[in-house]
């Protein structure tokens, strides 16, 4: 029995584990108090350093003790700022000559301290990262340190980022944080996607940088028209290079992701508003955006007409999401002059109704782009390797959703309905995200009904939805606030109950 490692039983190993975390607890305890009390005291000392230092190590992400920090950094600047002014009034009074010989030194030796304040942030930093790589505390630390430092090394923060992304290529941490650093460092664009592109290469299964490459690509191949994400040319050679990395694992969601992207329109997320209905009568207007306008009461807007010009104030929202406004002013509409709506930067000319009583501005969303023939060819082609997966694999997902993106980016009226029918399918494949295939297919569906309401008889008096479109939600409702009615199933209306749509006839304008 002798010379044999004694094994612990399982009840004392817990009994171990549980008297260690004991420790740990009062250590800890110890040391916050110790803390808070120096904190209260006003002691934003070295040693207030050191035992923030202790906790940082084991647990980055207590957001107190980096605030501490925080305050000591700027103690210590605030304290060597007035050693620095104290000693620039002391040479004032020695010899010029001995003046001249400390002021060159002086600086220098000031400046060396300083740098040392952020270098031990930096460190730790860096030390609590290698704990804990997607610590939010410690990244944003890192940041508000740099920009403190007028002598920050931004292209030694590059190099770090290339670093980590060794450890983990797919940490959006570093992602983030390499976007901003990159930025500082004003590295070219060009050069970082071709980073991207080396990444991707490695692990296809890479979503932080097919991000990354989303949001370059734009700046660096800009669509003119804004109805694609990237010039056509860029686009097509984007399609081919995301179509084997999806094929090449089709179970993998990123490349398609992607690709879903690449096939969407242009529009970006932190584009302001616009106007995509507008109708007047005399009695008031409405006015609907493609998203919602919290702060449209502060806008100025402008009714001019060849004559004069009158400015609509008082809006009122008349939706919860505040994509559609109303105001009551009296508008003095004459049917044999032409009219515009002035706001913000947007200048839009209105056209008079039929019935001769007002005008109006409609844009119906977009549901298809153009295109040139070899985009168009190339289109068809992954939309036909798509076919070949399904027969395959025909419950995979992402090949069925793709495959219904690419028919409306094909044709959005002639692949209408099948590709309704692909989503169809994707309930029963994909049942835990039912519901999300149910509001696209009605935002598909509205899309193609607002399209076709234009060019009716109809237009913009009434609104007819057939029941026979089975939808559970009514997306691009703002779209409908320049119709006098609605006729939508009764199913629907259940189901949409306060939610419904207000007309330009129920707010009684």
């Amino acid at each position: 029995m002798h010379g044999r490692v004694k094994v612990r039983t399982t009840e004392e190993e817990r009994e171990r584990k549980k008297k260690e975390h004991a420790l740990k607890v009062r250590a800890y305890r110890a040391a916050m108090g110790r803390i808070l009390k120096k904190r209260d005291a006003g002691e934003l000392d070295d040693e207030m350093l050191g035992l923030t230092v202790q906790i940082l190590h084991r647990n980055p992400d207590v957001s107190t003790l980096w605030n501490i920090r925080r305050e000591c950094v700027l103690e210590k600047i605030k304290q060597l700022a007035a050693a620095a002014t104290e000693s620039s009034k002391s040479d004032e009074v020695q010899a010029e000559a001995e003046a001249e010989a400390e002021s060159a030194a002086k600086p220098v030796e000031q400046e060396d301290k300083l740098q040392s304040v952020y270098g031990q942030e930096l460190t730790l930093t860096e030390q609590c990262l290698m704990v804990n790589p997607k610590s939010y505390n410690a990244w944003h630390h890192r940041c508000w340190t740099l920009e403190h430092n007028p002598q920050a090394d931004w292209e030694r923060e590059v190099q770090l980022c290339n670093k980590y992304l060794k450890y983990d290529e797919r940490n959006f941490h570093t992602w983030d944080y390499r976007r901003y650093v990159t930025a500082k460092a004003a590295v070219p664009a060009e050069q970082e996607l071709d980073f991207c592109t080396e990444k991707i290469k490695v692990n296809f299964s890479n979503y932080s940088s097919w991000h990354h490459r989303s949001l370059l690509l734009p700046k660096l191949y800009p669509n003119e028209q804004r109805d694609r994400p990237m010039s056509e040319e860029k686009l097509q050679e984007e399609l081919e290079m995301v179509l084997t990395a999806a094929f090449t694992d089709p179970n993998d969601s990123s490349a398609w992701f992607y690709q879903r992207w690449l096939l969407g329109g242009g529009a970006q997320a932190d584009q302001p508003p616009k106007v995509v209905a507008f109708r007047m009568g005399a009695t008031g207007a409405v006015v609907a955006f493609n998203k919602p306008c919290p702060d449209f009461e502060q806008f100025k807007v402008e009714l001019a007409s060849n004559e004069h010009t009158l400015k609509l104030e008082s809006w009122q929202p008349a939706d919860s999401r505040r994509t559609t406004w109303r105001t009551q002013t009296s508008i003095d509409y004459q049917k044999d002059e032409s009219y515009c709506l002035k706001l913000a930067e947007q200048e839009i000319k209105l056209l008079p109704l039929p019935t001769g009583d007002g005008a109006f501005y409609f844009v119906p969303p977009h549901a298809a782009s153009s295109c040139s023939k070899e985009l168009f060819e190339e289109l068809q082609t992954q939309l036909q390797s798509c076919y070949d997966l399904l027969e395959y694999e025909p419950e995979s997902k992402w090949t069925l959703l793709t495959s219904a993106l690419l028919m409306r980016a094909i044709d959005v009226t002639a692949n209408h309905e099948r590709s309704l029918d692909h989503l169809v399918q994707l309930q029963k494949v994909d049942a835990l995200r039912e519901g999300y295939y149910k509001d696209l297919a009605a935002s598909w569906t509205l899309e193609l009904e607002l399209a076709k309401w234009v060019t009716s008889t109809e237009f913009p008096k009434r609104f007819e939805l057939s029941a026979e479109s089975a939808l559970t939600s009514l997306p691009y409702g703002q779209y409908l606030a320049i119709a006098d009615e609605l006729e939508l199933p009764a199913k629907l209306k259940e189901e949409l109950g306060d939610r419904l749509p207000q007309t330009f006839a129920g707010l009684k304008l």
